[in-house]
C-alpha cells in the first residue's frame, strides 16, 4: 500500500506537471465546513449522516443553475471528484451508471442513489441495464446534493461500498412556482458514415405552498430527446468467406475493433427517440414544531425506440440491411436481428412515506417506508429485418410488470444527558425487498400484437433485514470519534427459470455477516484537518446475478449459490485551508474479495461464460481536491480535484480465455487517473460564466485488458472535455442561459460513443 506522504508527493508533482496542460476546477460557492464534515445551512439539510468525519463533498441548487448545464439529474454529480455517471446521451434511462474511486461503469450496484431518503439504486441487478432510476428527480426540483464516499456508515447497506448519493429537493416554505424550458442539439454528429444532428428539448414547471402546517409542492417534467447512435451491426473481416456470392454492396465502413482486428462497421443501431413524462407530488404536514409527517408520490413513463439505420446500399442504392452480401470480395451473412430495433413502453410509480421527529434533545426517532413499482415496463423487438420490421411481422415481448423493491426503516438518535452531551447514538432496524420477474414471449405482430407463445421466464426475490447502531463522541474540542457496525441478513428465495423445454426452481439460500465501521477525525490546527476512516461493506448478489442468463434461451444460468462482494475500504484525510481555497488529500485503499464479474468458469469440466466471483482486487489511490471562493479577484470560484487509482485484479479462478490471464489486470473501467475542474466568475448580479473540463485516462472493458483500442464500438477510452456556461439574471424572475458540453468535440467511448458538442439553450421563470 502506498503510504500517504509518497501519494501527496506523487499527487503534487503530477498537479505542478499537468497545469501547463489545463487541469481545471469544480463548483461556485464554498460550503461550510466543521470538523471536516458538512454543515448545511438556510436550506434543508441532507439526509446523509453529517457527523461521521469522512469525506463528503455538497453541491447546492444556486451552484447547479449557475455552473452546470444539466438537463438530467445525474448532471449535477458531473464535477464531483473521483465520480463518473455513464450518461450516453440526454434522457438515458437504462445505461447512466454511477461509477466511483474503485468502482467502474459496470457495477451500478456498488453505490447508492437516494432522493429525500427514498432509495432509486436499482438492486435488482447490476450493469447497465439496472442504473439509479434518475427519471424520478427533475434538475428543476433539486435543493442540493450531497455525498458520501465509501461505506463508513452503518445507516446504509453495503451497496454503499464506493458512493452514498443523496437528492435533497425543494419543499416550499410560501407560495412559489417556477417554469422552464431548454432546447439542447448535437449539431453536428460525426462517427463512420454518420453525420448527423440530433436534437431534443425539455419543459418543466412546479407550484407549491405552505399554509399553516401543512406544505405542497407539485413538479411536472417532460423530456423529448433524440440521441444519436448508440450501437453498430459489425462484421469482423476475416469472418468473410471470399468470393463473389451474395449481394454486392457498398457503405461499409472499415475500421479496428478495440481488440485492433479489422472489422466493417455496416450501419447504425439503437439510436433513441425517447419521450419521457415526469411527475411529483408532496405533501408535508407538522404536527408540531418537531414532528413531520411526510408523503411523495412519483410517475415516471417512457414511450422509446430504438432505430437502426444502413450504411449498406446495393446497386440500385436500396438500403440492405439483412441477407448475403458482398463487401470488397468477402461474402458475410447479415441476420435479420443485427440491426437491433426496439419499442420501450415503460410507466413506473413510486411512493415515499415518513413520520420524523426532530427535537435536537434526548431522543428523536423516523419511521420510513418507500415503495417502487415497474407498473409497466415492456419491450418489443423484431424477429424480422427491415424494411418488413417497420410494418410489423414476427419478434419478442419482454415484460417486467410487476417487478419493484420496498424498503422499510426504523431509526432513532439518543443523545445521552448522563455523558454530558458527548455522545450521539444512532441506531435502526431496516428491510430491503426485491422481485424481479422479466418474462418473455413471442408475438406474430411485435409493433402492436399480443403474445402468442412462451419463450422464456426469470424471476426471484432477496430481503436483507439489518440491525445497525454507530455512537459518534466527542472527544474534547480537536477529536471526534465513529464507531459503529451494521448486522445484516440476507435471504434469496422463490429464484426460477424457465424456458419451452425445462424449468428449474432454486432453493432458499440464507446468509449473515456483520460489518463494522470507525471514523475518527483530528482538529490538528484551525485550518487544518486529519481524518481517518476504516469500514467493511458487503454486496450480496441480485437477483438477475443469481438467475438470470448469459443468452435469451437461458442456455447458460448465472450461479445460484454466488457469495457476496466483502470489502474492506480506509481511506486517510489532510484538509488544509490556505486562504480562501480548502484543500483536501485523501489516500484511499479497497480490497475487495469475491467481486462478481461475467467471465468464463469451469462448470462440470467444461468452459461457460456466466457471473463468478473474482478472488481479489485491490485498490490504492489518491484522491486531491482543492474548492475556493473570491480567488485571486473577488466573483470568481475555483475548484477541482484529480484522482490516482491503480486498481489490480490480484487473485481469480476464472478466466477469459486462459487460466490466470486475468491476474495483475486493471479492474475494467477504472481509469488510473481521472480529473475534473471548474472556474465560475460573477461579473455582477446578472452575468456569470463558467469553464469546465473533465478527464480520464487510459481504461479497460475487459478483464485481461484485452482491448488496447479503447476508440472504437465496445471499447472504453480515455477522454478530455471542455464545457462552459453563461447565464442572465433578465428580471427578478426571469433568467436565461447558454451552455455548451464537450465543446472541444472530443470522440470517446465507453462502449457506447458518448454525445459530441452539445448546445443547451434555456429560458426559466421563478415566482
Amino acid at each position: 500500500m502506498i503510504t500517504l506522504r509518497t501519494a501527496i508527493a506523487a499527487t503534487l508533482a503530477t498537479l505542478a506537471a499537468t497545469a501547463n496542460a489545463a487541469e481545471p476546477a469544480d463548483t461556485a460557492t464554498e460550503p461550510v465546513k466543521t470538523l471536516g464534515v458538512v454543515t448545511v445551512t438556510g436550506v434543508r439539510p441532507t439526509s446523509l449522516p453529517t457527523q461521521i468525519p469522512t469525506t463528503m463533498e455538497g453541491v447546492t441548487r444556486d451552484q447547479i443553475e449557475q455552473t452546470i448545464n444539466a438537463t438530467d439529474s445525474q448532471d449535477a454529480l458531473k464535477y464531483f471528484p473521483s465520480l463518473l455517471v455513464r450518461k450516453r446521451y440526454i434522457g438515458d434511462y437504462n445505461h447512466a451508471v454511477l461509477s466511483s474511486r474503485a468502482s467502474g461503469t459496470g457495477n451500478s450496484a456498488r453505490s447508492a442513489v437516494y432522493a429525500d431518503g427514498i432509495l432509486l439504486s436499482n438492486y435488482l441487478g447490476n450493469g447497465a441495464t439496472y442504473t439509479p432510476r434518475w427519471g424520478l428527480v427533475s434538475p428543476e426540483e433539486i435543493e442540493r446534493v450531497d455525498v458520501m464516499y465509501g461505506p463508513f456508515s452503518a445507516a446504509y447497506p453495503g451497496n454503499s461500498v464506493g458512493a452514498v448519493v443523496d437528492y435533497v429537493t425543494r419543499m416550499p416554505t410560501r407560495l412559489e412556482a417556477h417554469a422552464k424550458a431548454t432546447y439542447f442539439t448535437q449539431p453536428s454528429f460525426t462517427l463512420y458514415n454518420t453525420d448527423d444532428s440530433y436534437s431534443g428539448h425539455q419543459l418543466s414547471a412546479s407550484v407549491g405552498d405552505r399554509i399553516g402546517d401543512f406544505s405542497w409542492s407539485v413538479a411536472v417534467n417532460r423530456t423529448d430527446s433524440h440521441g444519436q447512435p448508440l450501437t453498430f451491426a459489425t462484421k469482423t473481416v476475416g469472418t468473410g468467406t471470399v468470393g463473389t456470392t451474395g449481394t454486392a454492396v457498398t457503405g461499409a465502413f472499415l475500421d479496428r475493433d478495440r481488440s485492433n482486428n479489422p472489422w466493417y462497421i455496416l450501419g447504425t443501431a439503437t439510436e433513441y427517440t425517447t419521450v419521457q413524462d415526469q411527475a411529483k407530488v408532496k405533501l408535508a404536514y407538522d404536527f408540531s414544531r418537531t414532528l413531520r409527517a411526510s408523503y411523495t408520490f412519483g410517475y415516471w413513463g417512457n414511450d422509446s425506440e430504438g432505430l437502426p439505420v444502413s450504411y449498406l446500399r446495393d446497386a440500385a442504392g436500396n438500403a440492405v440491411y439483412s441477407g448475403l452480401v458482398n463487401i470488397n470480395g468477402r461474402a458475410f451473412t447479415v441476420g435479420a436481428t443485427d440491426f437491433a430495433l426496439t419499442n420501450d413502453d415503460l410507466m413506473h410509480l413510486m411512493h415515499g412515506l415518513s413520520i420524523k421527529s426532530s427535537t435536537g434533545g434526548v431522543f428523536d426517532w423516523e419511521v420510513a417506508a418507500s415503495l417502487y413499482d415497474f407498473t409497466t415496463d415492456e419491450q418489443r423487438a423484431p424477429a424480422v429485418a427491415l424494411p418488413t420490421a417497420s410494418t410489423g411481422g414476427a419478434g419478442t415481448i419482454t415484460d417486467q410488470d410487476g417487478t419493484g423493491w420496498n424498503t422499510l426503516a426504523l431509526k432513532g438518535t439518543w443523545r445521552p444527558l448522563a455523558l454530558g452531551g458527548t455522545h450521539i447514538v444512532d441506531f435502526g432496524v431496516q428491510q430491503d425487498s426485491y422481485d424481479l420477474r422479466i418474462l418473455r414471449n413471442t408475438t406474430t405482430d411485435w409493433l402492436n400484437g399480443s403474445a402468442t407463445a412462451f419463450n422464456t421466464d426469470v424471476g426471484g426475490n432477496t430481503v436483507t433485514r439489518s440491525l445497525y447502531a454507530q455512537d459518534t463522541w466527542t472527544l474534547g474540542q480537536d477529536w471526534k470519534a465513529v464507531i459503529g457496525a451494521r448486522v445484516e441478513r440476507w435471504t434469496a428465495t422463490d429464484g426460477y427459470t424457465r424456458n419451452s423445454t425445462s424449468a428449474t426452481a432454486y432453493g432458499k439460500r440464507t446468509q449473515t455477516f456483520v460489518s463494522p465501521k470507525f471514523a475518527l477525525a483530528y482538529q490538528a490546527a484551525q485550518d487544518s484537518m486529519l481524518k481517518a476512516s476504516l469500514g467493511r461493506a458487503v454486496r450480496y448478489p441480485t437477483v438477475n446475478e443469481l438467475y438470470g442468463a448469459t443468452t435469451g434461451v437461458l442456455t447458460v444460468v448465472n450461479d445460484p449459490n454466488l457469495q457476496p462482494e466483502k470489502s474492506w475500504t480506509s481511506e486517510l484525510s489532510l484538509e488544509q485551508h490556505w486562504g480562501p481555497a480548502l484543500v483536501r488529500v485523501t489516500d484511499f485503499y479497497e480490497i475487495v474479495k469475491d467481486s462478481l464479474y461475467s467471465e468464463r468458469t469451469v462448470v462440470n469440466n467444461a468452459p461457460v461464460t456466466r457471473i463468478s466471483n473474482v478472488g481479489k482486487i485491490t485498490t490504492p489511490g489518491v484522491e486531491v481536491s482543492v474548492l475556493g471562493t473570491d480567488v485571486f479577484v473577488a466573483g470568481l470560484s475555483l475548484s477541482g480535484s484529480v484522482t490516482y487509482a491503480d486498481s489490480r485484479i490480484k487473485e481469480n479462478k476464472g478466466f477469459v480465455t486462459v487460466p490466470g490471464d486475468t491476474i495483475g489486470k486493471f479492474q475494467p473501467r477504472v481509469p488510473v487517473w481521472r480529473a475534473t475542474g471548474l472556474a465560475s466568475y460573477r461579473f455582477n448580479d446578472k452575468w456569470s460564466a463558467t469553464l469546465g473540463a473533465r478527464y480520464s485516462g487510459t481504461q479497460y472493458s475487459t478483464l485481461d485488458n484485452s482491448d488496447p483500442n479503447g476508440f472504437a464500438y465496445q471499447g472504453g477510452s480515455r477522454y478530455f472535455t471542455m464545457d462552459a456556461r453563461v447565464r442572465y439574471q433578465i428580471a427578478e424572475q426571469w433568467s436565461a442561459a447558454v451552455g455548451v458540453d464537450n465543446a472541444n468535440n472530443y470522440k470517446y467511448w465507453n462502449f457506447h460513443p458518448y454525445p459530441q458538442a452539445t448546445v443547451t439553450a434555456e429560458l426559466k421563470w421563478d415566482l
